[in-house]
């Protein structure tokens, strides 16, 4: 049987590191790309030993075999979408950059993984500056939380108005579409904002009270956005839905050790 493009089923890729527990990174992205009926590849950057109590140590892959991973993955994979996350160094990102860069027709989510939600800096500063001059341009998405999107921007973000001003600025200054995710800011509502051209798009759910567990939020909602474009969904659709996937995932957490506890698995978008 000859294969033509319209026989081939749409695959998702992530870039990230991988999280032994098995609630964020790249195990976290897998689950989302498998509840959009989407093969999941993978490019591992950093292996990590960790649990949702914090990340004992880092082994971080070499550039080269990043690389030699992301030519194996294009090679043979009809990747229509990914997403990166933990990249670690400047090296990697450079390594990840310049093979994206010559992936145009790809769209790329790209997570900054670079302020935890303790507040500890992931990233040293030379990383972020190469981050944001090679990785950044080739977005068609960017995800940060508040706490990254200070560090992007240069300044504080204190209220719903610098939030629209600075997913404004992020857009007009790296070409790409923003959203900066709300949940570390107070209120009722999670709420995150979208700056997709000259459009503001503000999408919120309702905060669940002491869920069992929100760690691998961020991974989440970025490999679920991955999956809609993979699966040729608009962006906006595409956010909306990953929005809901995640807060699903959030109230279906259940526990699965001794205070520890898992995202759940909604059933499809």
């Amino acid at each position: 049987m000859s294969i033509t493009p319209r026989h081939i089923h749409p695959c998702a890729l992530t870039i990230a590191g991988s999280d032994s527990g098995g609630n964020a990174g790249v195990q976290a992205d897998l689950r989302a790309f498998h509840a959009y009926g989407l093969h999941g590849c993978t490019v591992i950057t950093a292996l990590t030993a960790q649990n949702p109590k914090g990340v004992r140590s880092v082994h971080v892959a070499p550039p080269e075999f990043i690389a030699d991973q992301l030519d194996a993955v294009f090679e043979m994979y009809g990747v229509k979408a990914l997403k990166t996350g933990m990249l670690a160094t400047a090296d990697v990102i450079a390594a990840v950059a310049g093979k994206l860069a010559e992936r145009p027709r790809v769209k790329k989510v790209v997570d900054p993984v670079m302020v935890a939600t303790s507040g500890s800096r992931l990233l040293a500063d030379e990383a972020v500056d190469v981050f944001a001059r090679r990785l950044l341009p080739l977005a068609t998405l960017v995800t940060p939380n508040l706490p990254e999107a200070e560090v992007l921007i240069g300044d504080r973000i204190s209220d719903g108005d610098d939030l629209c001003a600075a997913a404004k600025e992020l857009s007009r200054r790296y070409r790409c579409a923003v959203l900066i995710k709300g949940g570390h800011a107070p209120g009722d509502e999670a709420a995150d904002v979208l700056c997709h051209g000259r459009r503001l798009r503000t999408f919120a759910c309702p905060r669940l009270e002491n869920p069992v567990s929100t760690h691998g939020t961020g991974c989440t909602l970025a490999a679920a956005i991955t999956a809609g474009l993979a699966c040729g969904a608009s962006l906006e659709e595409s956010v909306a839905k990953a929005k809901n996937y995640v807060y699903e995932a959030i109230r279906l957490s259940y526990h699965i050790g001794r205070n520890c506890g898992v995202l759940g698995m909604p059933t499809r978008r």
